[in-house]
């Protein structure tokens, strides 16, 4: 896989992989299933050993691709997403039904494409609080926490550290990390939501890449929930020339110091207020198992 092009969905990455090999069915150690969700088309990507790890440029596990034909902006709209967010979160064996979990909100809420993982962790319906002050009247709940910890340029922390250490206090059973992607193709930038259960490296889709968060570094399954809000502009830029026919192009004066660039919506204001919406009530109605999404949208608001 070209190393010209940077790619944070599994869904991207098989797509560029298979056409550099010129291949039209599946590659070695990679499996994918396509389906739909609610009736929004759902990709599934299984990483299975080495082969597909070297072949993708991302590590084994399970990759669940939800895509948006448009921006849902009406309510029912708006619940069928967060519901198929919901249905991705319940196929992975890695997220139990009971236990606490925690939800962790990655990202610079003071920059708006890098602010869906703080907003979506101001979206959630959390509980470990009420379970542990008023135990008898919400004896049914399943307890939930939920942090922003921001970024280390504001903390002087990793989020890894931070994480890490809330962890072992916590001990919960599971996290679930949202965060910000980079798309390849600009009609997948807000309108894709992909699911994995391999843990995440916060900002490594615009090329600041911290400390790994996964079940090696934190001691507990690590899902990744993610949305890509940016274009990296020199894959952009690639894929254009390439569709155009050009050839007689070096793909290195893309990579230049100082020519890192990322193309982002004009409303991406909006765009992050809707996704981090339905990323909260998506992933609450998958921790709380008994509620309806229509259940976790009241006690939202």
């Amino acid at each position: 896989m070209s190393s010209n092009r940077k790619i944070d969905l599994a869904l991207e990455a098989k797509e560029l992989a298979e056409g550099s090999a010129r291949q039209t069915t599946r590659l070695s150690g990679v499996r994918a299933e396509e389906d739909t969700v609610f009736g929004l088309p759902l990709t599934r990507v299984d990483i299975l050993d080495q082969r597909g790890e070297q072949a993708l440029g991302k590590p084994r596990g399970t990759y669940l691709t939800m895509e948006l034909p448009e921006l849902p902006q009406e309510r029912e709209e708006i619940l069928r997403a967060a519901r198929g967010v919901a249905a991705m979160l319940e196929t992975l064996p890695c997220l139990p039904q009971t236990g606490l979990v925690l939800v962790v909100g990655l990202g610079n809420r003071q920059v708006t494409p890098d602010a869906v993982g703080p907003k979506t962790a101001d979206a959630l319906l959390v509980t470990r609080h009420l379970i542990q002050n008023l135990p008898d009247q919400f004896a049914g709940l399943r307890p939930v926490a939920a942090l922003a910890p921001g970024v280390t340029g504001a903390t002087g922390m990793e989020s890894g550290e931070l994480l890490a250490a809330l962890v072992k206090r916590l001990n919960p059973v599971c996290l679930i990390a949202v965060d910000a992607l980079a798309a390849r193709r600009q009609e997948r930038v807000c309108r894709t939501i992909q699911v994995a259960d391999t843990g995440i490296v916060p900002g490594s889709g615009v090329g600041n890449a911290r400390m790994a968060l996964d079940q090696k570094t934190l001691g507990v399954p690590v899902i990744a929930v993610g949305v890509p809000t940016v274009v990296d502009a020199a894959t952009l830029c690639l894929d254009l020339l390439e569709e155009s026919g050009e050839k007689s192009f070096d793909p290195a004066i893309f990579r230049q110091e100082g020519a890192e660039w990322f193309v982002t919506p004009r409303t991406i204001d909006s765009q992050v207020h809707t996704l981090s919406r339905i990323l909260g009530l998506g992933i609450s109605t998958a921790l709380h198992v008994d509620f309806s999404v229509e259940d976790v949208e009241k006690w939202t608001s």
